[in-house]
């Protein structure tokens, strides 16, 4: 190691507390990202700050977070706004915050909070060639932004398969075109509907051969109007489900002995969960691809598992019978407005029991239409999947490299 300072992160950052946000200039659609001390929160049409800059959570269970923020944004007052001085480089003063125990100089227990002071005097240790720093960011910063542009790509790809979802299960969109075609009756629910549809422009048609699966007239059920020959079902019946079990407290661990085990949605991630807790005598299994789903406070999270592990009784797993893991994903996205009205049935928290669970309703589609579904959301999903694991090796890669780059154990 050469050329490398003692110092402190006063002499190469400014901090600044963020600034409180009246809720009526929330927008869902705003010019700027509202970030707090978990991350992005919000979009304002208000300007705080028009440069990249470092948020670090102030108050609260997010106390010490750090975000790097490369866009104009609006940072509130539960968090710390840091910005690089004397030309020192700002990404590299973000994997600097990363690295350092910054969450120790929080003062208090039950509500942790976080000064400007405490991070003032907090010592670090620095290339004071500025280009080294920014060689230093450039390494870390090229694998992170791989990572950023998978997770973009994967809700990309998501969005995708749930459009899909959404038109022929749950609008049916194919069906409206066939009865217009056919010039069925149209149900008075959907006349609206088909009108719009009927209106729109450059409506690129199904192929035939998707087309032809989907009857060309509705009927009534319990749900509404569905597709002719389609069924009102339930949970229970299309799909096997099963109810997690909390297992021994004595066999849980931190160190890999046994199976991955998730007791809740705490551990969910975008698409899959992330293993942290494992259990040595594990009482209740999901498959590998089965969807995981929270039935406890909140109710209806989902994810998939990419892997068997063991479930706690926070968690429910879910299969189609015909073994459709993507229609199975979707089908559970779906029923998120059944799942919250659960949100408050426990006497504390919120939970769904394995009776409520099966007695949901949904839709039992042409067995033929599910199954084009699965192939083509199968391949959206295994290029979701291929982009996590890449994510998973990358992570590994940065956080190995972060510690030994910035005490120069690696030069650059």
């Amino acid at each position: 190691m050469t050329n490398w300072k003692e110092t402190t992160l006063d002499e190469i950052a400014d901090f600044r507390n963020g600034k409180g946000l009246s809720n009526d200039l929330y927008t869902d659609n705003g010019k700027y990202p509202v970030w707090g001390s978990n991350g992005q929160i919000a979009s304002t049409d208000e300007l705080l700050n028009s440069d990249p800059v470092i948020v670090i959570g102030r108050v609260g269970a997010y106390c010490g977070s750090v975000y790097h923020i490369d866009e104009p944004s609006w940072v509130t007052d539960n968090a710390i706004v840091a910005e690089a001085k004397g030309g020192n480089d700002l990404r590299f003063l973000y994997y600097l915050l990363k690295k350092l125990d910054i969450a120790r100089t929080a003062i208090g227990s039950a509500q942790p909070l976080m000064t400007q002071g405490g991070l003032k005097v907090i010592p670090a240790l620095v290339p004071a060639d500025k280009k080294e720093q920014k060689r230093i960011a450039h390494i870390l910063g090229s694998l992170d932004d791989k990572i950023e542009l998978n997770r973009r790509t994967n809700k990309t790809l998501e969005a995708m398969a749930r459009a899909i979802f959404q038109s022929w299960f749950v609008d049916f969109d194919p069906v409206l075109d066939n009865a217009l075609a056919a010039g069925n009756p149209i149900p008075a629910e959907l006349k609206e509907k088909a009108i719009r549809r009927k209106q729109q422009k450059n409506k690129q048609p199904l192929p035939k051969e998707i087309k032809n699966l989907f009857p060309d007239s509705f009927q009534k059920s319990p749900l509404g109007p569905i597709p002719k020959g389609w069924k009102v079902s339930t949970i229970g019946t299309e799909f096997d489900l099963t109810m997690g079990q909390s297992p021994p407290g004595e066999s849980y661990n931190e160190t890999g002995d046994g199976v991955v085990f998730y007791q809740g949605r705490r551990d969910f991630g975008f698409r899959f969960p992330a293993p942290r807790v494992y259990c040595n005598d594990p009482k209740r299994f999901a498959e590998k691809s089965d969807t995981l789903v929270s039935v406890r406070a909140p109710v209806g999270d989902v994810n998939m598992a990419d892997e068997k592990c063991c479930i706690g009784r926070g968690v429910g797993a879910a299969r189609h019978k015909s073994g459709s893991r993507s229609y199975t994903y979707y089908t559970m996205h779906h029923q998120g407005d059944m799942f919250k009205t659960f949100d408050t049935e426990g006497t504390v928290f919120g939970s769904i029991s394995k009776k409520d669970f099966e007695n949901m309703q949904c839709i039992n589609p042409d067995p033929a239409t599910v199954k084009l579904y699965e192939q083509k959301a199968f391949a959206i999903d295994e290029q979701i999947e291929i982009n996590e694991q890449e994510n998973k090796t990358l992570t590994q890669l940065r956080d190995t490299l972060l510690p030994k780059l910035l005490t120069g154990k690696i030069e650059v």
